[in-house]
């Protein structure tokens, strides 16, 4: 039975949605070194091994780019956790040093560049000041959590006491309807069950290890100084870099770690607890790491004989300012509130079951479905737009891309949850004056929003990044799917306007008139980033031009609704921007030669689908171009979020079938690990725009558009669709 003639619009449907869920539990009985399941909250996260910890980091490798050394998906990230290696000499030359002229349509201006090159296993030519800009900031691993017991010897690695040898009767499970990782496995023999997991509202691990008796339990824990190398977040080897200081407070221990001008603190509490400081139960310590364990970096809890309950809970600044918010938390705690939390995000917003299906496909459908939004939840939903590796992994430095905001975080209004999304979209307040002020180096009004950048909003050096286009209409796109699960609610729509206008103001400014109408001039860089080096001669990528009048629609209804006069130049602007090309038929991805390369993201899909119709796009040439780029795209070349997006743009083309083809196309870069997680390569084993774009294409598929012909439009024959609670995309 077709999708929507079953579900209808989800009226009625009662879904039993907690067996949609548990269908999904991850399970490994061995170690899958690619596949680390984690705990988290949107803010902090803590990523573990089979036992249930951080002990064996070198069974989780991430391999390096740059020859800066292999790190380990093993992390325990914070949005707040952020570090800079003090710049020295030629690199505290600052970004004002990487700034070059180019011209645009508006006169000459000033762009941050990059005078060397990047490829994917190389950086060449980069000053000291650009490369110390691309390090700095960097997210920091804040420690490592292993397993101690009393009975291991030896080490293998920073922060543990046990070895993958010692592990026999592995069974690992992670529940996401209770956000718990339960390890059970036999080290040397004795029998141990380690049960996880995060607060909802605090940066706090809770921990519960129960070992067969005559095995002391406990925790070892290390703290790094901060690492500037691609994906490695942890740096071991300068240990007279920072300092660890172990001191006592009411109930527990409290740990002080300063790393320049970054300091945390972490709390450790519970009950018949023995904290010391690396092994000989020191209160502080400086000076050398000695890497056995009992280092000033390390500090050890013991528990009670053979249990262990506490908190680990992390907190910006050392002192009085290291505070948590709130009471202490014991473990009992913090397992009883994930429990409660993820029972409250799971019977809230969307839901969707494919059980009925007849589609071969449904189940893994609904498994990746079920993970994305545990996984997302986790990495995605915080106060800052997320890495592409979340909170997991240091792509990128730990720096996010606002262009993938989009594909991170666009789907939580979709399926009803439009306040985890809110958390990152507030963000950009807090960086407008520097977007303000970029807009005007360059002559515009408005704001210009950065591509790479950290917490400050500043821009990364690259010679991308700061010519690339799509991200600039996505505060607009963001906001419109906030206000649309709201409708008819005042406050949202005062809320986010300053951003909408904000951003359409420059939007509106920024295309050059011509003869044939407004153009996307350059210098520019499309979404398809294959051309990056002509991007002084680009023009009209054809994504970004049906998005640019779709946007500034959209901003100028925003003034209509706050009883504003409507602008006629961004009407203006909107309407009479050129149509993208047509070559043989089908759109080209850019309106100058090489109009298509065949390679990287097919963007052009984008400008139907992602966006709504827009009378920029000929739905009958759209669909030619579908077909073409599914029959021989290089799809190896391609990313996680290309094939959402296809699969958007075959349903409003009325295709369910290139729809389910598209998104679940049996590729390299389309394929998700065990843990749920959208592998791309061995650089980049997880990315997250993966998840987030399979659920705003589930979200178009399911919940359908305003004006849509009929319900689950991405689905057909052989899909049985339930579903309730899906907000219409626009």
């Amino acid at each position: 039975m077709g999708g929507g003639d079953e579900a209808g619009t989800g009226l009625g449907v009662t879904l039993d949605r907690a067996a949609v869920v548990a269908r999904h539990r991850v399970v490994a009985d061995g170690i899958l070194g690619r596949s680390p399941p984690a705990v988290g909250n949107g803010e902090f996260a803590f990523t573990v091994d089979v036992t249930g910890l951080q002990s064996l980091p070198d069974h989780y490798p991430l391999p390096d780019r740059y020859g800066q050394g292999v790190g380990t998906l093993l992390a325990t990230m914070a949005q707040w956790g952020w570090h800079s290696i003090p710049p020295r000499g030629e690199e505290s030359r600052g970004l004002a040093s990487t700034m070059r002229r180019y011209d645009t349509a508006h006169g000459p201006a000033d762009f941050v560049d990059l005078g060397g090159t990047l490829s994917a296993t190389a950086q060449d030519g980069l000053t000291p000041a650009e490369e110390w800009l691309r390090a700095n900031p960097h997210r920091l691993d804040l420690a490592r959590i292993g397993l101690w017991t009393a009975d291991t010897a030896g080490t293998a690695g920073p922060g543990s006491t046990v070895r993958a040898a010692d592990l026999t009767g592995i069974h690992q499970e992670l529940d996401p309807a209770r956000g718990v990782i339960t390890s059970r496995f036999r080290l040397r023999g004795r029998r141990f069950t380690v049960r996880t997991a995060v607060h909802p509202g605090r940066d706090a691990v809770g921990v519960e290890i129960t070992a067969e008796e005559g095995a002391a339990v406990g925790l070892a824990l290390a703290f790094p100084y901060g690492s500037g190398a691609w994906g490695n977040a942890a740096d071991w080897s300068r240990p007279g870099a920072h300092r660890t200081r172990l001191c006592r407070e009411h109930g527990g221990r409290r740990i002080e770690h300063t790393l320049d001008g970054t300091r945390y603190t972490v709390h450790v509490h519970g009950p018949d607890l023995t904290v010391e400081n690396g092994g000989d139960g020191g209160d502080s310590g400086d000076g050398g790491d000695s890497g056995d364990g009992t280092g000033p970096h390390r500090v050890t809890v013991r528990g009670s004989g053979s249990r262990l309950v506490c908190a680990v809970e992390f907190t910006p600044g050392g002192g009085s300012g290291g505070t948590p918010d709130g009471p202490d938390l014991t473990g009992e705690e913090v397992l009883a509130a994930a429990a409660s939390g993820w029972a409250s995000f799971w019977s809230s917003g969307a839901a969707v079951d494919l059980s009925g299906s007849t589609d071969p496909r449904a189940a893994e459908l609904e498994r990746r479905i079920v993970l994305s939004q545990y996984l997302t939840r986790i990495h995605c939903a915080g106060s800052l737009p997320p890495a592409e590796t979340g909170l997991t992994a240091n792509s990128w430095r730990g720096k996010f891309h606002l262009e993938m905001h989009w594909w991170h975080a666009a789907h939580f209004p979709a399926w009803g949850r439009p306040e985890l999304l809110e958390r990152s979209l507030a963000w950009y307040d807090t960086i407008r004056p520097r977007a303000r002020a970029t807009a005007a180096r360059q002559g515009l009004p408005g704001v210009r929003w950065p591509k790479q950048t950290g917490p400050s909003g500043e821009e990364t050096p690259s010679d991308i990044g700061p010519f690339l286009l799509w991200q600039q209409p996505h505060p607009i796109h963001l906001a419109e799917l906030v206000r649309r699960a709201r409708p008819g609610d005042r406050e949202t729509l005062e809320r986010w306007a300053p951003l909408v206008l904000d951003t359409a103001a420059f939007m509106a400014a920024l295309p050059e008139r011509t003869p044939r109408g407004f153009e996307l001039a350059p210098p520019l860089v499309p979404a398809q980033e294959s051309y990056a080096a002509d991007r002084r001669r680009l023009r009209n990528p054809a994504f970004e031009l049906a998005y640019w009048a779709w946007a500034l629609g959209v901003a100028d209804d925003w003034r209509a609704r706050l009883g504003l006069r409507r602008c006629e130049r961004w009407r203006r602007v909107a309407d009479a921007l050129v149509p993208p090309r047509v070559r043989d038929g089908v759109y080209a991805a850019i309106d100058v030669p090489p109009y298509t390369l065949r390679t990287d993201h097919p963007s052009m899909l984008g400008a139907l689908g992602v966006v709504p119709m827009t009378p920029l796009v000929d739905p009958a040439v759209m669909e030619r171009t579908l077909e073409s780029v599914l029959a021989d795209w290089d799809w190896d070349s391609a990313w996680g979020w290309d094939f959402p997006m296809a699969a958007m743009t075959a349903t409003r083309l009325g295709r369910p079938d290139l729809a389910v083809r598209a998104l679940l196309l049996d590729v390299p870069k389309n394929r998700h690990l065990p843990n749920g997680h959208n592998r791309q390569d061995d650089s980049l084993p997880l990315y997250l725009p993966g998840n987030g774009g399979l659920l705003a294409a589930v979200a178009l598929m399911v919940g359908g558009w305003e004006g849509a012909a009929r319900t689950a439009p991405g689905f057909g024959p052989g899909w049985s669709v339930r579903h309730e609670g899906f907000v219409p995309l626009p």
